[in-house]
């Protein structure tokens, strides 16, 4: 493979977070794009054609119980894709995942340090003459 062609692994990181977060924006745009469309159609269904027009549930119009119900979804994607990704986007991936493989490590030192304590390892010196020997 050519030299030219090769991608540096930071970049390539880079890239595919940013191709990541261009896919949750296009994403929540056609939600967007459907929800206009999908409140169009129950205010057409209900008022012109008058479909359940006598449904009322919450005491309102089916249509604006559906939109509402709707519009919250919408609410809560559109805060998960520019608030909630800041807040634990990429940088707190990795500061989570140090924190969790640096507790590890401790552990481990911890297990280590019962086990040289039940079960010490020879001298150096002890092992060179039994060798020497």
């Amino acid at each position: 493979m050519d030299s030219k062609k090769k991608i540096d692994p930071e970049i390539r990181e880079l890239y595919e977070n940013a191709h990541q977060r261009v896919k949750q924006k296009k994403r929540l745009m056609t939600h967007l794009v459907f929800f206009i469309a999908g409140s169009v159609i129950f205010i057409v269904l209900n008022i012109m054609v008058g479909y359940q027009s006598g449904f009322k549930p919450l005491g309102m119009d089916w249509f604006v119980t559906a939109i509402l119900i709707w519009l919250f979804f919408f609410l809560v994607h559109a805060i998960n894709v520019f608030m909630v990704n800041k807040l634990m986007g990429k940088e707190w991936e990795e500061k989570q995942m140090n924190r969790l493989v640096e507790k590890q490590l401790e552990r481990l030192r911890k297990l280590q340090q019962k086990v040289d304590k039940k079960h010490p390892v020879q001298q150096t010196n002890e092992i060179q003459k039994s060798n020497n020997s």
